[in-house]
């Protein structure tokens, strides 16, 4: 799917209700998994224990932490859309997020996005992205909810 490019407010209101799209796929390797264990001190073998998530994990498999599925938003959104004419983003939450399925080892997951609303906040753009991380060849989704971001356009 190409890339969504907004260059204003307006623009960008008249994506409300819509799909804005979807993102490429990316796997979570267990380097990644290992990466992101390092960089939170979460080294719960459930993620980072190949050998023993074979014969104890209920998955068979190790899985990724719940927060590297979500830390994957940013960069997918990316994928996703550009918005031009901006002095800054900045997240500014996030509401009814909820983990559907686990993310196992070198699995691939991607984004699927609508803009749910959109608020002028005088010249601030509040933006309420709902989404959904999918799992390659999966069913269910990994994870759901709704980012809040807010745009201050030029």
């Amino acid at each position: 799917m190409e890339k969504v490019i907004i260059n204003s407010y307006e623009e960008f209101e008249k994506l409300v209700g819509q799909e804005i799209g979807v993102s490429d796929y990316v796997e979570l390797s267990q380097e990644r998994i290992n990466l992101f264990a390092d960089a939170t001190l979460d080294h719960q073998w459930i993620h980072v224990d190949t050998e023993r998530a074979k014969t104890d994990s209920p998955y068979k498999s190790t899985i990724a932490h719940g927060y590297l599925t979500l830390s994957m938003l940013p960069y997918l959104w990316n994928q996703i859309i550009e918005v031009h004419n901006l002095r800054m983003m900045i997240n500014y939450g996030m509401d009814k997020m909820k983990f559907g399925q686990a993310v196992l080892s070198g699995q691939s997951i991607r984004l699927r996005t609508t803009l749910h609303s959109l608020t002028n906040l005088r010249g601030v753009a509040k933006a309420e992205i709902k989404f959904a991380i999918e799992i390659k060849d999966q069913r269910k989704k990994a994870l759901e909810g709704i980012a809040t971001f807010l745009y201050y356009f030029d």
